[in-house]
Protein backbone atom coordinates (compact mmCIF):
# COMPACT_ATOMS: atom_id res chain seq x y z
CA UNK A 1 0.00 0.00 0.00
CA UNK A 2 2.44 2.63 0.96
CA UNK A 3 4.24 1.90 -2.24
CA UNK A 4 1.24 2.95 -4.23
CA UNK A 5 1.25 6.55 -2.39
CA UNK A 6 4.26 7.82 -4.00
CA UNK A 7 3.81 6.72 -7.90
CA UNK A 8 2.59 9.57 -8.33
CA UNK A 9 5.33 11.72 -6.73
CA UNK A 10 7.72 9.56 -8.55
CA UNK A 11 6.13 10.18 -11.70
CA UNK A 12 5.99 13.91 -11.35
CA UNK A 13 10.04 14.08 -10.09
CA UNK A 14 10.57 12.18 -12.81
CA UNK A 15 8.99 14.13 -15.75
CA UNK A 16 10.69 17.08 -13.77
CA UNK A 17 14.27 15.60 -13.95
CA UNK A 18 13.90 14.67 -17.66
CA UNK A 19 12.30 18.10 -18.50
CA UNK A 20 8.51 17.21 -18.95
CA UNK A 21 6.60 20.31 -17.59
CA UNK A 22 2.94 19.35 -15.99
CA UNK A 23 0.28 20.35 -18.40
CA UNK A 24 -1.52 23.85 -17.21
CA UNK A 25 -4.36 24.32 -18.44
CA UNK A 26 -4.61 28.49 -19.86
CA UNK A 27 -8.18 28.57 -20.32
CA UNK A 28 -10.09 29.68 -16.97
CA UNK A 29 -12.73 31.54 -16.05
CA UNK A 30 -11.59 35.43 -15.55
CA UNK A 31 -13.74 38.38 -15.01
CA UNK A 32 -13.29 41.46 -17.13
CA UNK A 33 -12.55 43.79 -14.89
CA UNK A 34 -10.69 40.74 -12.58
CA UNK A 35 -7.25 42.83 -11.65
CA UNK A 36 -6.23 39.81 -9.50
CA UNK A 37 -5.39 37.54 -12.58
CA UNK A 38 -3.78 39.33 -15.12
CA UNK A 39 -0.33 38.25 -14.51
CA UNK A 40 -1.92 34.98 -15.31
CA UNK A 41 -2.18 35.91 -18.96
CA UNK A 42 0.44 38.00 -18.94
CA UNK A 43 2.80 36.24 -21.37
CA UNK A 44 -0.07 35.41 -24.10
CA UNK A 45 0.78 36.57 -27.53
CA UNK A 46 -2.24 38.33 -28.97
CA UNK A 47 -2.10 39.71 -32.61
CA UNK A 48 -2.87 44.21 -32.73
CA UNK A 49 -1.81 46.47 -30.53
CA UNK A 50 -0.49 45.94 -27.01
CA UNK A 51 -3.40 46.22 -24.46
CA UNK A 52 -2.49 48.54 -22.18
CA UNK A 53 -5.61 48.68 -19.77
CA UNK A 54 -7.20 45.27 -18.48
CA UNK A 55 -10.67 46.79 -19.75
CA UNK A 56 -12.29 46.38 -23.38
CA UNK A 57 -12.84 49.68 -25.09
CA UNK A 58 -16.23 49.59 -24.53
CA UNK A 59 -15.83 49.79 -20.95
CA UNK A 60 -13.18 52.06 -21.19
CA UNK A 61 -15.94 54.56 -22.96
CA UNK A 62 -18.51 53.95 -20.68
CA UNK A 63 -16.32 55.06 -17.53
CA UNK A 64 -14.81 57.74 -19.79
CA UNK A 65 -18.23 59.13 -20.37
CA UNK A 66 -19.34 58.68 -16.78
CA UNK A 67 -16.34 60.60 -15.50
CA UNK A 68 -16.33 63.29 -17.76
CA UNK A 69 -19.75 63.95 -16.59
CA UNK A 70 -19.10 63.92 -13.39
CA UNK A 71 -16.06 66.39 -13.87
CA UNK A 72 -18.79 68.59 -16.02
CA UNK A 73 -21.45 68.66 -12.78
CA UNK A 74 -18.63 69.92 -10.64
CA UNK A 75 -18.31 72.50 -12.60
CA UNK A 76 -21.76 73.41 -13.10
CA UNK A 77 -22.65 71.86 -16.02
CA UNK A 78 -25.73 70.42 -17.33
CA UNK A 79 -26.30 67.91 -20.29
CA UNK A 80 -28.85 69.42 -22.50
CA UNK A 81 -29.75 67.22 -25.99
CA UNK A 82 -31.66 68.82 -28.93
CA UNK A 83 -31.87 68.52 -32.43
CA UNK A 84 -31.13 70.72 -35.43
CA UNK A 85 -31.58 70.58 -39.23
CA UNK A 86 -28.53 70.63 -41.02
CA UNK A 87 -28.46 74.09 -42.11
CA UNK A 88 -28.61 75.43 -38.72
CA UNK A 89 -25.93 73.05 -37.61
CA UNK A 90 -23.77 74.30 -40.40
CA UNK A 91 -24.48 77.96 -39.55
CA UNK A 92 -23.46 77.30 -36.11
CA UNK A 93 -20.17 75.37 -37.10
CA UNK A 94 -19.45 78.19 -39.52
CA UNK A 95 -20.00 81.27 -36.46
CA UNK A 96 -18.41 79.19 -33.94
CA UNK A 97 -15.27 78.69 -36.23
CA UNK A 98 -14.99 82.88 -37.07
CA UNK A 99 -15.73 83.75 -33.00
CA UNK A 100 -12.90 80.29 -32.40
CA UNK A 101 -15.12 79.48 -29.60
CA UNK A 102 -16.86 75.54 -29.47
CA UNK A 103 -20.29 75.17 -30.86
CA UNK A 104 -21.07 74.70 -27.20
CA UNK A 105 -20.13 77.50 -25.90
CA UNK A 106 -21.80 79.46 -28.97
CA UNK A 107 -24.88 78.21 -28.22
CA UNK A 108 -24.57 78.87 -24.43
CA UNK A 109 -23.83 82.21 -25.43
CA UNK A 110 -26.92 82.53 -28.08
CA UNK A 111 -28.98 81.21 -24.89
CA UNK A 112 -27.74 83.92 -22.90
CA UNK A 113 -27.91 86.64 -24.75
CA UNK A 114 -31.44 85.32 -25.81
CA UNK A 115 -32.88 85.10 -21.90
CA UNK A 116 -31.03 88.31 -21.19
CA UNK A 117 -33.31 90.67 -23.50
CA UNK A 118 -36.11 88.69 -22.54
CA UNK A 119 -35.50 89.46 -19.12
CA UNK A 120 -34.93 93.42 -19.94
CA UNK A 121 -38.06 93.12 -22.02
CA UNK A 122 -40.30 92.04 -19.70
CA UNK A 123 -38.74 93.94 -16.48
CA UNK A 124 -39.34 97.27 -19.39
CA UNK A 125 -42.86 95.83 -19.70
CA UNK A 126 -43.77 95.64 -15.89
CA UNK A 127 -42.48 99.47 -15.80
CA UNK A 128 -44.69 100.66 -17.71
CA UNK A 129 -47.92 98.76 -16.32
Amino acid sequence: MARHHYVGYYWAFRNLVIGIRPFTAKFMAKEQTDRTTLDLFADERRPGRPKTNPLSRDEQLRINKRNQLRRDRVNGLRRVELKLNEDAVNALNELATERNVSRSELIEEILLEQLAQNHALKMHQNKNS
